[in-house]
């Protein structure tokens, strides 16, 4: 699949099959989250991946729309240092969700980000360090819903260019 068509078709998938994905293919979307860029190369991120359906259930409630990260086979947990202290941390975390995504769809498999709203349940449910905040979680797995993987682009889901794009001037 060629990336122009990848982010042409990806769709959000919010329900999954029950089924495991292989570890190739969790190394794969991981190892693209890795070798997104970054601002001066800082990789200021770690993420926590996470297979245990008691711990996607519980951090499912940390967001008002996480919902989805319960049924998943696997979510990966965007951590970053303090996304208060320069604007490219969140844009670098960004970047690893959309390279992560971009792969998981040419693989076959769907994703939804998820907001975390409750970022202080989060760290007692995954237990990482006071100096990183999880903001975007990514639920990952195989679409309940086969047609969702391969439906052509909604009609009108998208703005045209030309009403997004200013040329030279606003």
């Amino acid at each position: 699949m060629k990336i122009s068509e990848a982010i042409r078709t990806k769709r959000a998938v919010r329900k999954f099959l029950d089924k495991s994905l292989p570890d190739d293919v969790v190394k794969t979307i991981l190892n693209s989250g890795r070798r997104s860029q970054s601002s001066k190369n800082n990789q200021a991120w770690q993420f926590i991946a996470i297979r245990d359906k008691e711990t996607l259930k519980a951090l499912s409630q940390c967001g008002e729309w996480a919902g989805h990260i319960a049924g998943a086979a696997l979510c990966i947990a965007i951590l970053t240092p303090d996304p208060n202290e320069k604007f490219q941390i969140m844009f670098d975390a960004g970047q690893a969700a959309a390279f992560m995504q971009l792969a998981a769809w040419e693989l076959g498999v769907g994703s939804c980000p998820a907001s975390i709203y409750e970022a202080e349940k989060a760290r007692e449910i995954l237990g990482f360090p006071a100096e990183w905040h999880l903001r975007i979680a990514l639920s990952f797995g195989y679409a309940l819903d086969e047609e969702k993987i391969s439906a052509p682009p909604k009609k009108g889901g998208r703005m045209s260019l030309d009403k997004v794009v200013h040329w030279d001037k606003w």
